[in-house]
């Protein structure tokens, strides 16, 4: 029987898992303290020698540190399948895994719910100041150095989402009920996007700056998109305007992004995420138009429930169908592997 490894936390389906690779695969769990210990245990004789594929949680990052180059190049030639449980994947090196025929997946879909809900609490905390009046109520001031006309109701307000994916499009539902108006820029248009969701394509995203009274971000992080959200794009927003971000801190040129709240050209900021987590940039905490959250986006039972069985779905199946559902989008043109009949 073929082993695969659970690589950081499975919390919520550990019957599932029993349940997907029961009389198919066995399932090693890693317990390895350190870098060093889960190189050595990768070794033929060692406690992971043989496996030949990987559920992954970012938790493992604790413990082993991330999947680079490095730990790429020491996993065994068994390994064909990592199965990343979260949409973002940041901290796989997919470069390295595919000159090692090694296929990455990932969870979208599963996580698109409790982040587009993260997302809208930070456009309604950030246009209506309620992080600040919290903040204010906590200690006994009331609403003493609240202003109203800095405070906005969301209806009528141009939400402008970057990458219309699948939170991006779960985001757009939930902000059209208020009504806002829901304006997007992808590389295409979304052809499945309701009539009501507005494209603007690439020579016609400083028109769409220019009307937005929030800019969401929605955008994975990769080398061409890091820094993506840079000073001439938040300058090119109207005055006032405030920026969401629930996709990854370091798409955003924080520095930039820090100036314009310090001169008043964002009239607030929702983040939660930062470019070096858990880290957080003290100046951020100065400013009483930003609500900060510590990446919440998918922290809640149902939707870590729900990664969980997807991930260890992909895996399975990879192991049944030669190919996962959520094979990530690098490999979209490169054939799967062979399965469990061929290895």
């Amino acid at each position: 029987m073929v082993r695969v490894l659970i690589c950081g936390d499975l919390v919520w389906a550990h019957g599932e898992c029993d349940e997907l690779f029961k009389g198919l695969a066995e399932v090693i769990r890693m317990d390895s303290p350190n870098r060093a210990d889960f190189f050595a245990n990768l070794q033929p004789g060692g406690k992971y020698d043989g496996i030949v594929g990987i559920y992954r949680h970012n938790v493992s990052a604790d413990h082993i540190g991330i999947f680079d180059k490095e730990l790429v190049s020491k996993l065994p030639s068994s390994v064909k399948w990592i199965a990343h449980n979260g949409a973002g994947y940041d901290q796989i090196d997919v470069a390295a895994c595919k000159e090692r025929g090694i296929f990455v997946s990932n969870t979208p879909g599963a996580v698109d719910d409790a982040t587009a809900t993260t997302a809208l609490y930070l456009v309604i905390s950030a246009l209506r100041l309620f992080s600040h009046a919290e903040r204010d109520l906590r200690a006994g001031k009331w609403k003493a150095s609240h202003k109203p006309g800095a405070a906005h109701d969301l209806t009528g307000r141009t939400l402008a989402i970057l990458g219309l994916g699948g939170i991006g499009m779960r985001l757009a539902e939930l902000a059209h009920a208020f009504p806002m108006r829901v304006v997007y820029h992808n590389r295409r248009k979304v052809a499945s996007a309701p009539e009501w969701c507005e494209y603007f394509p690439a020579e016609r995203l400083d028109e769409m700056l220019a009307q937005a009274d929030v800019l969401s971000v929605h955008v994975p992080l990769k080398k061409e998109t890091e820094g993506l959200v840079d000073e001439k794009m938040i300058r090119k927003l109207k005055k006032g305007a405030v920026i969401v971000n629930t996709a990854r801190g370091k798409v955003i040129d924080e520095d930039a992004m820090i100036r314009a709240l310090e001169d008043g050209h964002l009239g607030g900021v929702g983040l939660d995420v930062y470019p070096n987590e858990p880290e957080v940039n003290p100046r951020l905490l100065e400013f009483p138009n930003a609500t900060l959250l510590p990446h919440m986006g998918t922290e809640t039972c149902d939707s870590q429930k729900k990664m969980e069985i997807r991930a260890l779905t992909n895996l399975r199946d990879f192991l049944t169908k030669g190919k996962g559902e959520d094979l990530v989008p690098e490999y979209k043109q490169q054939p799967a592997g062979p399965g469990l009949s061929k290895l």
